[in-house]
């Protein structure tokens, strides 16, 4: 049975898209990087993983859908069926949701529905919260809205500094991402 193609969304330093690349278990062929940002230093993890980068400037297109359509063509090119996204800062719009339905992962920072949108980590760390984690959720039209798939909290200690947090907080994210993409592709 050939593997299932799937392609990362990311913006900026592809730590998760690096753990994904790096997991022994990942049963996927990742075929494609999409990045909205000519300088993020995730293209050159695509580089080394030899994974072709599809970058794109918005503002080169006149809408989001126009270039959501530049993407999904690029997609369907590489027979890409599933999406996960690894620090990708846009809103997925209409376009590529109607295209791939339930087909769309986010990893996000927070326990959702606490702390959505950008900066979660922070907000977590800034309210005084006691407990935050990670979330794998399918993307919807809302902001960190859609349907979870799995979560994994965290405790923040009392010597926690964002940093730390952060740092807590990548490890189960690059765990907890290419075990459950593994558990959602050939559901």
């Amino acid at each position: 049975m050939s593997k299932v193609k799937a392609a990362v969304f990311a913006s900026g330093t592809g730590s998760n898209f690096a753990a994904i690349m790096e997991s022994e278990e990942l049963d996927c062929d990742i075929v494609l990087l999409v990045c909205d940002k000519q300088e993020a230093s995730v293209l050159e993890k695509a580089e080394k993983y030899n994974v072709p980068a599809f970058v794109f400037n918005p503002k080169d297109f006149s809408s989001k859908a126009d270039y959501e359509n530049e993407i999904i063509a690029k997609l369907q090119e590489a027979g890409v069926t599933w999406i996960f996204l690894a620090g990708y800062m846009r809103i997925v719009g209409p376009t590529l949701l109607q295209t791939f339905d339930r087909k769309i992962v986010n990893i996000h920072p927070s326990l959702l529905p606490a702390f959505p949108g950008v900066d979660a980590i922070g907000q977590a760390y800034k309210a005084g919260a006691k407990t935050t984690g990670v979330t794998v959720h399918f993307i919807d039209a809302g902001i960190d809205t859609g349907p979870i798939i799995a979560q994994e909290s965290l405790d923040i200690h009392s010597d926690d500094t964002e940093e730390t947090l952060k740092q807590r907080i990548q490890k189960i994210e690059h765990e907890l991402y290419p075990r459950v993409i593994n558990q959602l592709l050939y559901r």
